[in-house]
């Protein structure tokens, strides 16, 4: 199979995109950690980023999206509708989350410590997480209405998935207590393993 050369030059578009974006999250992370989320301005995060504040503005829209965009949703949209039919809801979910997280790269996992630390002790970004546990849950309730043929703002979906983001929100934020230490892979099947029991024994 051919590829045609203006396929060949989105491909090669969409890398530097996302070499661009990479760069802009890294050094604001990394300004981050050496002077503080509070000091640190766009403006300096675009220059280490060796990009203009108005290219900064293209990929995130203020700096707190620095911080809580990611791209997972869309991956657990996909490998959630892959997962076999007769499995049930909750194996689905777990099956897709885990095996994502467990293939994550040793520095991909570390951004996901950092994001989430941050998240954690600014208080403007933690006023914006539950906002991102919303949208994340309504990305897991899509795919599960499609799955299950019944509407995305079912309630039973809704109650249903929103348990799920608790689960998760529980062992990722047990994982950066503990320094990020643990295998979060683990974690988190740990956690669905307990919804699955239904109890605490």
């Amino acid at each position: 199979m051919t590829t045609s050369s203006s396929d060949q030059r989105l491909g090669l578009r969409e890398r530097k995109k996302l070499k661009t974006r990479k760069a802009i999250q890294e050094n604001a992370f990394r300004l981050f950690a050496e002077q503080g989320y509070e000091a640190t301005t766009v403006e300096q995060i675009a220059e280490a980023a060796e990009v203009s504040p108005s290219t900064f503005f293209r990929y995130f829209p203020s700096k707190e999206e620095v911080v809580l965009q990611d791209d997972f949703d869309p991956l657990i949209y996909e490998v959630l509708l892959a997962q076999p039919a007769d499995l049930s809801p909750l194996e689905a979910v777990r099956r897709t989350i885990v095996s994502l997280i467990g293939e994550l790269p040793a520095e991909d996992k570390h951004a996901v410590f950092q994001r989430v630390q941050l998240s954690m002790n600014v208080p403007a970004l933690r006023a914006r997480q539950w906002e991102n546990i919303e949208e994340g849950g309504q990305v897991i309730a899509n795919a599960l209405a499609v799955r299950t043929g019944r509407p995305a703002d079912d309630y039973a979906i809704q109650v249903f998935t929103m348990s799920l983001m608790g689960a998760q929100v529980t062992a990722l934020y047990h994982w950066v207590r503990t320094g990020g230490t643990g295998d979060f892979a683990e974690l988190l099947n740990e956690a669905f393993e307990v919804l699955a029991r239904g109890d605490l024994s």
